[in-house]
């Protein structure tokens, strides 16, 4: 697998339609730049229609298998099914309802949020999607956090019942075939504003309790992967967010943290990065920083040709010594053993 190939495992694209063909750019993308993985949405937001890629389970379960019918290397396929307010497969379009984080955290019995977890991988297992991007494990430390807490995406106050909740969770899907994705690292639970609609600084508000449930689920072999949030914190990293920083991915938590799994940027295309970066740049900049995956959603704003961009874009940044070549091939290596954990699961 040449340079380029390896770069497009390193990218999880939105596209547009609920059915494809070799005729569609994202099929050229899978082909011709092997692209790793694709996220689903239930809306575009981008042409402002109330639907995209999720209209039935027959079918999201073809489109899944055209998908990955058309794949070199299997595709990792992921979707945002946290249950409660956060969820694509909504039960408007036939899909089971489950309970939010907050919900489950409040009642606090491990088995009903297993069961909950366990009906959401069934339906995501029957579907051929393999990634739920979740659990999130934000401490609800700001209950008017206008993206955690009033959506009750979190499962509570308390670093320890987060890691028990995440914990089961996270079993259930993984005897189900289907990856979880823990996130916003360093922790979103505690900021006032939404990462998705502008700068967001944590500096004053964050503590360094909200890393607990990472120790506790890293310690525990239960962390899949983990996103990062858009998050900026001036003692953390004086100069970029969370998801852009080699000191708060390199040193904090591959080094500290000890985890060796795979770093998943949150949507490169939300505002608190591009409001500050252009795409190409923030995409060399995550690659620069440890990140594996890099997460396009291609809905806030839709270019059929992104991929190709970004790619060129980085292949550009290495030969010009501003981005490591080695941290390709690093990346890729964790992005394949990842892959391999849910063929073999």
């Amino acid at each position: 697998m040449n340079l380029e190939q390896k770069i497009g495992q390193l990218f999880l694209i939105g596209f547009q339609g609920d059915s494809i063909d070799e005729s569609h750019p994202v099929a050229a993308d899978i082909i011709q730049r092997n692209l790793g993985g694709v996220i689903l949405f239930d809306r575009s937001l981008a042409t402002k229609q109330d639907h995209n890629n999720i209209r039935s389970a027959d079918q999201v379960k073809a489109l899944t298998a055209t998908l990955q019918g058309l794949a070199h290397t299997p595709l990792l396929i992921a979707v945002d099914q946290e249950g409660g307010k956060v969820r694509r497969l909504k039960p408007e379009l036939g899909f089971p309802a489950t309970a939010s984080a907050a919900e489950l955290g409040q009642k606090n019995d491990l088995t009903l949020t297993t069961i909950h977890a366990a009906t959401t991988a069934d339906t995501l297992q029957a579907l051929g999607i393999n990634l739920n991007l979740a659990p999130v494990v934000d401490v609800n430390s700001f209950a008017d956090n206008p993206v955690i807490g009033r959506l009750d995406r979190s499962f509570s106050s308390s670093p320890e019942t987060i890691s028990a909740h995440a914990g089961a969770w996270i079993k259930a899907h993984r005897t189900r075939s289907v990856l979880s994705c823990l996130k916003h690292f360093p922790g979103h639970g505690s900021s006032r504003v939404d990462s998705h609609l502008g700068f967001t600084d944590i500096t004053e508000t964050w503590k360094a309790e909200e890393l607990q449930p990472y120790k506790d689920l890293i310690k525990s072999g239960l962390a899949d992967a983990i996103m990062t949030g858009h998050l900026f914190h001036r003692e953390l990293d004086p100069i970029h967010p969370a998801t852009l920083s080699p000191r708060i991915i390199g040193n904090l938590l591959c080094q500290e943290l000890q985890f060796t799994g795979v770093v998943i940027s949150d949507d490169l295309q939300m505002k608190a990065i591009t409001d500050r970066y252009g795409l190409e740049e923030a995409a060399c900049l995550a690659l620069a920083a440890g990140v594996d995956l890099l997460i396009i959603g291609n809905n806030l704003d839709y270019d059929p040709d992104i991929l190709a961009r970004v790619i060129a874009a980085i292949l550009q940044a290495i030969d010009a010594g501003k981005l490591q070549e080695s941290l390709i091939h690093e990346a890729f290596a964790r992005v394949q053993q990842l892959k391999k954990s849910f063929k073999e699961s």
